[in-house]
């Protein structure tokens, strides 16, 4: 055994962090972002590679010696560039936009500059008060009511993703539940969504210890737009009710994933609250255009819900990954999620005078997200927030447009933010299964090129496909071209007689 006195092992120069070395790196690397932006329109919008690529391109073991930064940056041109899906390139059109700016970039590198661990408000009391301030801010933007803020009787917190949002609040309701019910009872919770409503929230009821009998999904109809049938959702809560199980959860959907629709929140309101269900909305997606007074109505009746989740990332310029979520019952939440180690034990926490956050989400650890918000809401104002969002809008009314003047193309679903559910299908008479194979064609052809990228959805068993506004380098030029490419590619399928793309 060493002595005390021992020398530390020999480590030269090497030191990590070096504030002259970072000055340098970090503006190297600024400039390759900023050139990576520029030039984002070159490069094919989905990966042309194929699985396995990267190994067979790269050393199998970890270099012994330090490389050179420029080294790297060439092989994160030469390697990794060709590997990436680029989602921030304006012809990005596929699932949801992830939406970046420059405020938003700025906040993360202070957040990550800082690498605040904020699990409670003595380890880092500004980390843990901007972010009170910033979710009663776009709480605000929302017209919310007071029931779901920190200057009322609610709270906010930052969570990473929707599904960590879904899966803390199914956690609150089923103890809340269980206190009553006796945990042996577990059996009989049961909780209830659409077939439109995120496949996360399965995920999160199984990871609540919902059993998998016990997880509703109410089929939806075109003729509601896919939205909720709260008639329908009676009819089955009662059902269970007969049964001797106990309704535990609904999640209502402002801006379902595969065609944007929206639940009407008073009439499940109705239900839920005949029958002491938690209602929760997952307003991932279109819960952001609610900071424009001409979507407002879509949060109509929000204030009879227990919770609410909006992510900013995917349209309010923030950046992955941020996912707000109000509760209207903080005390619930902490009662469900709270730990409370010898380590972490403070006279503050103890006194209940501040805010821990590590009692309101599943981990522990959290960084610094408030940053990327404060700044985004400072540097734009909400003016220019609501402009962005409504400049997404007519560029989709726009493709909507030509959509309809194109006789050979339909709407499947009418649009109601900036997604336009659409498909080709040119015959008076189509045969369904091969309208199918006929958009699946097109949308292979499409995205083959490299010049845009779509996906496409299947809701009341039709294939539509779905052209998704939002990136943030988009413009009206961009969405023109988009519309040109997809004409080229429905004449070459067409070309030949009907059914001259399955011979």
């Amino acid at each position: 055994m060493g002595s005390l006195a021992e020398s530390p092992p020999f480590q030269g120069e090497f030191k990590p962090l070096d504030p002259a070395e970072f000055r340098k790196q970090a503006h190297r690397m600024v400039d390759f972002i900023a050139d990576y932006y520029q030039n984002i329109e070159t490069y094919p919008v989905l990966s042309q590679v194929q699985p396995g690529y990267l190994r067979s391109r790269l050393p199998e073991t970890a270099p012994y010696r330090p490389e050179g930064f420029e080294a790297i940056l060439e092989d994160v041109k030469k390697t990794i560039i060709p590997g990436m899906t680029h989602w921030l390139s304006p012809n990005f059109f596929a699932f949801f936009p992830a939406t970046v700016s420059t405020a938003a970039f700025v906040g993360e590198m202070l957040c990550t500059s800082f690498n605040a661990v904020g699990f409670n408000w003595l380890a880092s009391p500004a980390a843990t008060e901007l972010e009170m301030v910033v979710m009663d801010w776009l709480a605000n933007m929302l017209k919310l009511p007071k029931s779901f803020m920190f200057s009322g009787t609610g709270g906010g917190v930052i969570q990473g993703t929707t599904s960590e949002s879904i899966l803390c609040t199914l956690i609150a309701a089923r103890d809340r539940a269980l206190e009553v019910l006796g945990v042996h009872n577990v059996g009989k919770l049961v909780v209830y969504g659409s077939d439109q409503t995120h496949s996360t929230y399965t995920k999160a009821c199984k990871l609540a210890g919902i059993f998998p009998c016990n997880i509703r999904s109410i089929p939806t109809s075109p003729e509601t737009g896919f939205s909720l049938c709260p008639s329908l959702l009676r009819r089955v809560v009662e059902a269970d009710v007969a049964s001797g199980l106990v309704p535990l959860f609904l999640c209502a959907t402002l801006g379902t994933t595969s065609t944007t629709a929206v639940d009407s929140l008073p009439d499940l309101a109705d239900v839920a609250s005949d029958h002491g269900i938690w209602l929760h909305v997952d307003a991932a997606y279109g819960g952001s255009a609610c900071i424009c007074p001409e979507f407002r109505h879509y949060l109509d009746g929000i204030e009879r819900a227990d919770s609410l989740s909006l992510s900013p990332h995917k349209w309010l310029l923030t950046f992955l990954d941020c996912c707000c979520l109000w509760v209207k019952k903080p005390g619930l939440l902490v009662k469900a999620l709270s730990t409370n180690p010898e380590y972490l034990r403070n006279e503050l926490s103890e006194s209940k005078s501040v805010v821990d956050f590590k009692d309101w989400q599943v981990g522990t650890g959290r960084r610094f997200k408030a940053l990327r918000l404060w700044l985004v809401f400072r540097s734009y104002g909400v003016a220019n927030l609501q402009a962005h969002i409504r400049s997404d809008v007519w560029m989709a009314k726009e493709f909507e447009r030509s959509v309809k003047l194109d006789r050979r193309f339909e709407i499947v679903v009418p649009r109601l933010f900036s997604l336009v559910c659409f498909r080709l299908n040119p015959y008076p008479e189509p045969d369904p299964s091969y309208t199918e194979l006929l958009n699946r064609k097109l949308l292979e052809w499409v995205n083959s090129t490299g010049r845009l990228y779509m996906t496409h959805t299947i809701a009341g068993g039709i294939y539509m496909l779905r052209f998704a506004v939002g990136a943030t380098l988009t413009e009206e030029r961009h969405v023109a071209a988009a519309w040109e490419l997809i004409k080229e590619g429905a004449d070459a399928l067409l070309k030949g007689g009907h059914y001259s793309i399955v011979q």
